[in-house]
């Protein structure tokens, strides 16, 4: 392959520990230097294009500033998802004080890491995956990456593989995002790395003793090893009329694509419950069609349980802004409509009009097909550190119940990047990696103008630092128990909050007593000083 050679900066240009983006033809590529040596590598994360440049390097590590994939500066390796693909990296020459990067004619943004086919011949093993979101596909894609040949089957009640399941509530359903951009991956990816889909099927039944899965339509598969990644099952609400026309959950693409459709008819919409699907369906309907939507919930301040309420009101107040009306303290008595949905009865009394309706109260583990495992109380399956329910049957992702290795609490989380963090780590267990899971939970929200990002977790919290302003709406609000910092939540901070996600996948995050002390503490300071004394 014919290389070009580009002079792309000086060698005084980087410290140690430091990066620096340069431009060629319209591609940028991010030097960095670690350990005394330059490499290069693309400058944009391969999730959603986030400059590379305005993430933290914590030694041969960068962190997307967005949505806090990690990858390794030397290699361009994948670490942490949500981003599918790795890096390319490009070999680096210093002529002189010159540091020259050496290039192909055709510069790609991202690259496929290595990933092998079906081999029966080589291994003769049937691995099943039920559940084609984000922990069934990592799980898949980290099988073949890590030399799985056998047969490599996925099972999905949906019509289409997996999608960008995170973007139905905010830019799919606002109409700034097409369809053809929610596939994770075309249907040649799964044809190329022979990943077998079963779509539009449910399983009905598994049996451990005889290991096999039994799948609606009569089909049998025995497996050898096998990955439960079901996800969760909205709940709805138990009311009359709820089986009206027009009253909908939101999970799959075929729900948002059928409130897409009302939307266009509908005059006043209610959204019942103010959970993160609530409130970000809620501001993508008024972006889409400017129409009255009133949110009920028996909250008293949105998201109080996992913000706090100084971050809650904000959001109230933004939403009401932006055109929603809020009853909160309220729940639904009944629903009115003849074929569809009329009006929501509150249960002081109250009538609102509706056209369209929304439940989002939350979901619960898709486990009702598994009849022979121990279930916890709220359905899930408890995993150990390797995401093992038994000897030969994972799970992963919204049905896996997992001990927390920074609190030692038995936790579940229902996040996209956690998701894709389970799977991938399921599979490296299955393929001979005997390392124990020390993963971070993360997620983020937009909506009416925040774009807010959490890192952590902590359900319960002894007091709240504030960093910044939350009415300037740009802060960090540190969650401590036991003067521990266990969580925090952020916005226009993004950079900020690498670093707090940084320290504390390295347990080092400051004590609840030393922000309190300094609460402007620069904890992207620590990081980068760091990097400069190696």
């Amino acid at each position: 392959m014919k290389l070009r050679e580009l002079r792309a900066a000086r060698i005084t240009d980087l410290m140690e520990g430091g990066k620096k983006m340069f431009s060629f033809q319209g591609h940028d590529i991010l030097l960095t230097k670690v350990n005394g040596k330059i490499h290069a590598v693309a400058g944009h994360c391969t999730h959603y294009g986030a400059p590379l440049d305005e993430g933290i390097l914590q030694g041969d590590r960068v962190i997307c500033p967005w949505h806090h994939a990690i990858f390794n500066v030397v290699t361009g390796d994948l670490q942490d998802p949500p981003a599918l693909d790795a890096l390319p990296s490009y070999e680096v020459k210093i002529e002189g004080e010159d540091i020259l990067v050496l290039l192909p004619e055709k510069i790609e943004s991202n690259r496929l890491s290595s990933m092998v086919k079906h081999d029966r011949d080589a291994d003769s093993r049937c691995f099943v995956i039920i559940g084609a979101g984000a922990a069934g596909y990592a799980a898949a894609q980290t099988l073949r990456e890590n030399g799985f040949r056998g047969r490599l089957i996925m099972i999905t009640h949906e019509a289409q593989p997996t999608y960008d399941r995170p973007t139905l509530s905010k830019a799919y359903l606002q109409g700034s995002m097409e369809r053809e951009s929610l596939p994770l991956r075309p249907d040649k990816f799964y044809r190329d790395h022979d990943i077998e889909l079963r779509l539009n099927r449910r399983v009905d039944d598994v049996d451990t003793r005889s290991k096999t899965v039994k799948i609606n339509g009569g089909e049998t598969l025995r497996y050898d090893k096998l990955v439960i990644a079901s996800g969760g099952t909205p709940r709805s609400l138990d009311v009359p009329g709820a089986e009206l026309g027009n009253v909908f959950l939101l999970r799959s693409l075929s729900d948002c694509e059928a409130i897409i459709a009302a939307l266009n008819e509908a005059r006043h919409a209610v959204v019942v419950g103010s959970s993160f699907i609530g409130l970000e369906s809620t501001a993508s309907m008024i972006k889409r069609k400017k129409i009255p939507v009133t949110i009920i919930s028996p909250e008293s301040i949105p998201f109080e349980k996992v913000f706090g309420p100084e971050i809650g009101a904000l959001v109230r107040n933004l939403h009401e802004k932006n055109g929603a009306t809020f009853k909160l303290g309220r729940s639904v008595q009944k629903f009115e409509g003849k074929d569809k949905v009329q009006a929501v009865i509150l249960d002081d009394g109250q009538r609102l009009e509706a056209d369209l309706v929304i439940v989002g109260i939350g979901v619960r583990p898709a486990t009702d097909f598994l009849h022979d495992l121990p279930k916890q109380p709220d359905g899930s399956l408890k995993v150990d550190r390797f995401f093992r329910v038994n000897e030969d049957v994972y799970a992963v992702g919204d049905v896996a119940m997992f001990t927390d290795w920074r609190t030692g609490a038995d936790i579940r989380i229902e996040h996209w990047r956690t998701a894709l963090q389970q799977g991938r780590h399921a599979a490296d267990h299955i393929t001979g990696k005997e390392t124990p899971y020390e993963g971070l939970p993360f997620f983020w929200t937009s909506q009416v103008g925040l774009g807010l990002r959490y890192v952590g977790y902590c359900k319960h919290w002894d007091e709240t630092i504030i960093q910044g302003s939350i009415s300037s709406q740009e802060f960090v609000v540190f969650y401590v128990k036991d003067n521990r910092v266990l969580a925090a939540a952020g916005n226009k901070r993004d950079k900020f909050m690498d670093a707090v996600h940084l320290l504390m996948l390295a347990n080092r995050m400051p004590s609840g007593n030393e922000l309190r002390a300094n609460p402007e503490m620069d904890l992207i300071g620590m990081i980068e000083s760091e990097n400069a004394s190696v």
